[in-house]
């Protein structure tokens, strides 16, 4: 026989509800060895009754006892939070734990964003995980901090799935390692071509070969995604490696497919939970460990080139926007035609383009810069961090404290995009036609931590766009209202939704 014995307290006694007697232990252990006699029975019957009694008893008090401990600890928790904020922007009130994930749409942060800014103005906190984030939306607000306070806000923060695969590095450095990566990797790119006539030549050479490679489609229905990435993958590769790659090799290939796997996995729920919750990466399976090998197999393969390049070297002689724009022309073909009448008209279609065609090419340069601006392909930038306890706006922002430039917030500014919402490329254009600069075309940031590549961007852009629409009539197998051009949003960037056209030679 056996008894449930809930031991709350040292000395276990249960009354005895007939007789008005205390049963000890000794008393209990007598009674179960003498189960068989008559006078056992009753007190066992009342034993039963008692214990489930004092289980049921000690059940409600443990629970009150976790609901008060529980309660302590979220007003602590919020008060914490409530002194540290006492000098940080205003924000809504964040729960322990998940502290503000569940105000915002992690479909349409923008649009998170833009509610909290109507209510506490352009520069908000939020608790993302258990720090602070300071979030800055809108022009003024971004070209004051990066631009007016540009050495204090020029901390990159840390991103703990990138610390997983990434061990410094122009991107993700601080400090003195930082300006010294950056100042060797820009004087490098220069001598290598960058911005200059060399780099030119590799990028008018990549589009001949990409205009080969979609002859091959013969004008059938073609799904153009991974060609387009092997483009400026090859003439990054002929800059680096001084070779470019057969859009079939193996290697190449190889490299492309978990750099578009990579891509993917960091648009996952998961992947953004890890990054709040950082302990989950040690310790739990998920598809992180995916993106931590594929890294490594790109590292691995970078590291061979250098140590091939070791061998060979000479002292004395050192050697997608795309996927966008191609929907947007499915989506506008009117647009598509004026572009091309303006290649008819400036360049024809026997001449290679060049950099210099581009200032009398005002609506195409428009065009791009359009797609660019409503195709954001970073909403948010790579997050910032304050190098030092930071007085900005009235507010005293901690050192180490996560910034977030909301990017999307001046690319979609109403009062210098009218009807943001609206791709049209008249956003670039003066009232005579002509192509006009803006001070909020920030796709790739500003200030210090501005990308470094944007120079060799927007060269890519302007030739492979443009010799697309020199040599092929783009039709859409959908009406150009029906087009899927919903985007795959992540943390960092945005991905384009698979599509096909046809490319038909003209």
């Amino acid at each position: 026989m056996s008894l449930c014995i809930w031991a709350c307290n040292p000395l276990w006694c249960c009354m005895d509800m007939r007789q008005s007697k205390m049963l000890s232990f000794p008393m209990v252990r007598s009674l179960l060895e003498e189960e068989d006699s008559q006078e056992a029975t009753p007190y066992l019957e009342n034993t039963h009754y008692c214990t489930a009694f004092c289980h049921n008893s000690c059940q409600e008090e443990n629970i009150k006892n976790t609901v008060l401990i529980l309660t302590c600890l979220l007003l602590l928790s919020h008060w914490k939070w409530s002194s540290k904020r006492g000098k940080l922007p205003p924000g809504p009130t964040p729960l322990p734990i998940i502290s503000n994930i569940h105000q915002i749409n992690v479909k349409n942060v923008h649009q998170s964003f833009t509610n909290f800014s109507k209510i506490y103005g352009p520069v908000f906190t939020l608790y993302l995980g258990m720090k602070p984030t300071v979030v800055l939306y809108g022009y003024e607000a971004i070209k004051e901090a990066l631009i007016g306070h540009g050495e204090e806000f020029n901390g990159r923060a840390r991103i703990p799935i990138f610390d997983m695969v990434l061990k410094g590095g122009v991107a993700f450095s601080n400090g003195k390692a930082w300006k010294e990566t950056r100042h060797f990797s820009f004087t490098t790119l220069r001598k290598l071509g960058m911005g200059q006539r060399s780099i030119e030549n590799h990028i008018q050479e990549e589009a001949r070969f990409l205009v080969e490679e979609l002859k091959k489609t013969n004008g059938s229905p073609y799904d153009p995604t991974f060609i387009l990435a092997c483009v400026p993958c090859n003439v990054v590769c002929s800059i680096i490696f001084q070779n470019r790659f057969e859009y079939k090799d193996q290697d190449f290939v190889s490299l492309l497919e978990k750099l578009n796997e990579n891509a993917k996995i960091l648009s996952t729920l998961w992947v953004q939970v890890c990054n709040i919750f950082h302990v989950l990466i040690d310790y739990c399976p998920g598809n992180h460990n995916t993106l931590y090998k594929n890294f490594t197999c790109l590292q691995n393969y970078l590291l061979t080139k250098i140590k091939e390049h070791e061998k060979s070297l000479d002292v004395t002689n050192p050697r997608d926007f795309i996927d966008y724009f191609l929907i947007k022309e499915m989506q506008h073909p009117h647009v598509t035609a004026k572009v091309q009448e303006e290649i008819d008209r400036v360049i024809g279609r026997q001449r290679s383009l060049c950099m210099q065609d581009r200032k009398q090419m005002p609506y195409t340069d428009a065009m791009i810069h359009e797609v660019q601006r409503f195709m954001v392909i970073s909403p948010n930038g790579l997050p910032h961090e304050v190098t030092c306890d930071t007085k900005f706006r009235n507010y005293l922002i901690p050192k180490g404290t996560t910034i977030i430039t909301s990017l999307s917030s001046v690319l979609y500014d109403s009062n210098e995009f009218p009807n943001p919402e609206t791709f049209d490329p008249a956003h670039f254009l003066d009232a005579k036609g002509n192509f006009k600069k803006s001070d909020y075309f920030m796709p790739f940031s500003t200030g210090k931590r501005m990308c470094l590549g944007e120079g060799l961007t927007q060269m890519e852009l302007f030739l492979f766009l443009t010799t697309i629409l020199q040599n092929f009539k783009l039709k859409s197998l959908d009406h150009p209202n029906d087009i899927n051009d919903t985007l795959l949003v992540n943390e960092f960037i945005v991905l384009p939704p698979p599509f096909q056209l046809c490319f038909i030679p003209v």
